[in-house]
């Protein structure tokens, strides 16, 4: 098996070359335009320049040679993939900080254990030194990451690598779990250093600020630099609770029914369960903006406001996210926010994350948020108020803001434009509470009976 899928790379390279000397593909003489999409052949797609000025039999013919040849070569490309099951996978951890670690717990055990995933399991550690020393020698000497998951063992197959291209260039899959905004300089350094084949799957939750304006998700931004598939795991999944093995539930965005099951295999533990839906978008967007309305949350308990107040600000936030999605992600599915990514996130988050911490010690303490993060969060940085600022620069552009009245307060008292005491009156005429009272009117109108002298809603 390995020197016929051998065989079928030298044969892919060739085909590769000649594909790229094909000037002519896909022309339509009629509309004299690109009449399909480019094929990807692996590094993104490909679209070359008609030379000349040729009549139209020529052009159909050679058009005709570099369809078939393409096709040729995408089935090839198929095949090696579907043989590559049978070599185990390498896979390298992008991250190292509390999530990372916790994760990189997971996968270096299920690499014992699983034949298809080799057994060195590579993590990129950003190189640090703890009393003196290197933190990559201690995770490799007494595998622990004393400074963002201490007490907690990781298997010796975990290897610390303080160089990313070190760590990444061998992988077969890349897990990407660092801070967002560090993400497109992490992908300019990886791009051209890794395997053309690999696959991502990215736990970043937030989103960054696209050129000319908008905002843009984090796989997104992977799959347009390194031109990789990227796939996203969201959840209700508390780092340190991941790390002692409490059980709990995950959801893996995929789109991929053959990549599907190996990263699957790669993430799933008898305590760690498994659900994947193809809902990429969604998922990674629910893991984003639960740390917006987890700040909130944090707010109100810094206020002392009590748990119906809480409650109220989880479902309007909840409210909100479906909106959100809905107006700039069209076609996404409402089920997917009662997977972990959506509801059980947001309700973990919003009780014991760390957004809703320090949300709640910047009102009783009056600190700022960046002194906070020093303080609380041993120098990690936190998610909640950076994705307010990305997706208020959003609806701001878009005049939108007061659709999302829980998302617009979160940002302006994380910025100290609102004192957070005033909270509540930015979500006590909320627009949910208008659109359902005016459904609620229409509904009573239409569907009542006489009954003396009350109209009761008729039963449906």
């Amino acid at each position: 098996m390995y020197y016929f899928a051998r065989n079928i790379v030298k044969l892919q390279t060739t085909l590769r070359s000649a594909v790229f000397a094909f000037s002519i593909r896909l022309y339509d003489t009629r509309s004299r335009w690109w009449s399909l999409p480019s094929i990807n052949l692996g590094k993104g797609p490909v679209r070359p320049i008609v030379q000349g000025s040729l009549r139209a039999s020529v052009i159909h013919r050679k058009q005709s040679q570099s369809v078939s040849l393409l096709c040729f070569y995408s089935c090839l490309r198929h095949l090696y993939l579907s043989v590559m099951p049978g070599k185990p996978k390498k896979v390298c951890i992008v991250g190292s900080g509390n999530w990372g670690s916790a994760i990189a717990k997971i996968v270096g055990t299920n690499a014992q254990q699983h034949d298809n995933i080799d057994e060195r399991v590579t993590m990129y550690v950003y190189e640090e030194l703890i009393n003196g020393k290197k933190l990559t020698e201690i995770i490799n000497e007494t595998h622990e990451n004393v400074k963002y998951l201490p007490g907690i063992k990781l298997p010796p197959n975990v290897v610390a690598v303080p160089d990313v291209v070190e760590a990444a260039k061998e992988a077969d899959i890349l897990v990407f779990v660092v801070p967002h905004q560090f993400i497109r300089t992490l992908c300019s350094t990886l791009l051209g250093k890794i395997k053309p084949t690999a696959v991502g799957l990215s736990l970043i939750k937030g989103f960054d600020i696209a050129e000319g304006g908008g905002i843009e998700l984090i796989s997104h931004i992977i799959n347009k630099n390194l031109k990789i598939e990227m796939s996203v795991l969201m959840g209700a999944n508390l780092a340190n609770e991941v790390a002692l093995e409490k059980f709990c539930e995950t959801t893996i965005g995929c789109k991929n029914k053959r990549i599907a099951p190996v990263l699957r295999d790669i993430i799933q533990t008898e305590y760690f369960r498994v659900v994947v839906v193809d809902d990429v978008d969604t998922v990674e967007v629910c893991g984003a903006l639960k740390n917006i309305v987890a700040c909130a949350a944090g707010f109100v308990d810094g206020l002392r406001l009590g748990d119906n107040t809480k409650a109220a600000v989880i479902r309007l936030g909840l409210m909100e996210m479906i909106k959100y999605v809905d107006a700039f992600y069209p076609g996404s599915k409402l089920s997917t926010f009662f997977e972990s990514c959506g509801v059980a996130d947001l309700i973990t988050t919003c009780y014991g994350g760390r957004n809703r911490r320090v949300s709640e010690a910047f009102v009783t303490s009056g600190k700022s948020i960046e002194q906070l993060e020093i303080e609380l969060l041993n120098g990690q940085k936190l998610q909640g108020p950076i994705t307010a600022l990305e997706v208020n620069f959003v609806l701001k552009n878009k005049n939108m803001e007061d659709g999302f009245p829980l998302f617009t307060a979160v940002h302006r008292i994380c910025t100290r434009q609102l004192e957070p005491q005033k909270l509540i009156e930015c979500i006590r005429e909320h627009p949910e509470h208008v659109i359902n009272l005016l459904e609620n009117i229409d509904h009573l109108c239409y569907n009542t009976v006489d009954a003396g002298n009350m109209q009761l809603p008729n039963p449906i």
